[in-house]
């Protein structure tokens, strides 16, 4: 991929604004479990880094994707998962659909103050009973005069407690599971909303993450994005974005990762020589930065395809591909790296001991593994069924 003096130029504004805004207070949020979104957005909205690809009219930068994903890699310098997940909603997750298909109204309504940072969105797909299988899903939206009526609940929501509102899947009429879905920007201080608990993680702890319930909430018709019918179909291409992020945004920490303990094992010494001395140790790590590289190759691939067609299937492919690479290797690295820190990496406070417990999501949340592998397989032409 061909970066410009203007990808540069964004990787620097971004680093810059993670050293001055966001690392030196990382300790903080982690043991206060939030950090402060609606300031912290805001910020990022003035400095044009929640609208990166987003359409011009309505506040956004209008560049191409490559732009976004340069950001999410540099989104990776934060020193935790919590708050890098909770900015990726917000760009790659809950408003691409509405950039992409919204009416105008609804783009100045809520994609607007998303990109200036004056409301915080969250996206909502996962139920209790359907997190992965996107299908399965129960929550419905009846018709009533001119308002849809939603009943349901959704769990594990990012940006949950915070959020003015949601991007929210749900069932619109009894046709079949994959043409009865409509996506539906819901107000989260709409009456019958009800932010039932906050919901208490293995990891990403400043990342304020919900359970949320759906009690006879009305919203105007005009907030179903796109067609009626079409929301899963606009969610499997929002799922394509949100993986990307999930790939572009670990590669950086992870290299800090290998980069952390490359500086305490030459520091920590047994038998009286250093730790990274031992060839085990330094081999170990070029074979992870080997891998951090062959991720990268695979993320920048996949982003140069989507620019040129965000619809094209070998995206569908490399994006899954580089999804499920991304969960597995995050494993690898930060289970390796905290072995070579010893009982250092086994504290809580420790920074690979973060990394280990915010990194395990990524072979969960936006599809699990065994359903990259399935999408995968599926593109390959090899699930059973398929040859025949």
């Amino acid at each position: 991929m061909q970066f410009t003096p203007e990808h540069d130029a964004l990787r620097d504004t971004i680093a810059r604004f993670i050293d001055r805004e966001i690392n030196p207070h990382v300790a903080d949020w982690e043991q206060a479990q939030q950090f402060p979104s609606h300031e912290l957005f805001k910020k990022m909205g003035d400095l044009g880094l929640l609208g990166i690809h987003k359409p011009e009219a309505y506040g956004g930068q209008g560049l191409d994707y490559s732009y976004a994903m340069v950001a999410a890699e540099e989104w990776g310098r934060i020193k935790c998962g919590g708050v890098p997940m909770a900015i990726g909603v917000q760009t790659d997750m809950a408003t691409p659909a509405l950039a992409r298909y919204g009416s105008d109204e609804l783009r100045g309504e809520f994609l607007a103050p998303a990109i200036a940072g004056e409301q915080v969105a969250a996206i909502g797909v996962s139920e209790p009973q359907a997190g992965s299988d996107v299908a399965q899903l129960k929550t419905t939206a009846r018709k009533d005069g001119d308002d849809y009526v939603i009943n349901g609940s959704k769990m594990w929501i990012t940006n949950g407690m915070k959020a003015d509102w949601i991007c929210l899947l749900a069932n619109t009429s009894d046709d079949g599971p994959h043409r009865n879905k409509s996506l539906i920007v819901v107000p989260l201080d709409s009456p019958g909303v009800e932010r039932a608990r906050k919901l208490h993680k293995l990891g990403m702890w400043s990342s304020d993450t919900a359970q949320l319930f759906f009690d006879d909430v009305r919203v105007p018709q005009r907030n179903r994005i796109g067609a009626e019918g079409m929301g899963f179909t606009m969610q499997m291409q929002q799922f394509q974005e949100e993986r990307i992020f999930a790939a572009a945004s670990a590669l950086k920490g992870l290299e800090n990762v290998v980069n952390a303990t490359i500086e305490y094992t030459s520091d920590r010494q047994t038998f009286g020589v250093p730790i990274l001395h031992n060839q085990v140790v330094h081999f170990r790590l070029a074979e992870l930065q080997t891998e951090i590289e062959a991720l990268r190759s695979l993320t920048y691939r996949c982003c140069e395809r989507y620019v040129v067609n965000p619809d094209d299937s070998g995206v569908l492919q490399l994006a899954s591909m580089a999804k499920l690479k991304t969960g597995r290797l995050v494993r690898e690295v930060t289970d390796a790296c905290l072995q070579y820190w010893g009982g250092q990496g086994y504290m809580w406070e420790a920074e690979v001991s973060r990394a280990f417990r915010d990194t395990r999501l990524a072979s969960i949340g936006g599809g699990a593994d065994e359903v990259m592998l399935g999408i995968i397989c599926k593109t390959m032409g090899i699930l059973p069924g398929q040859r025949g």
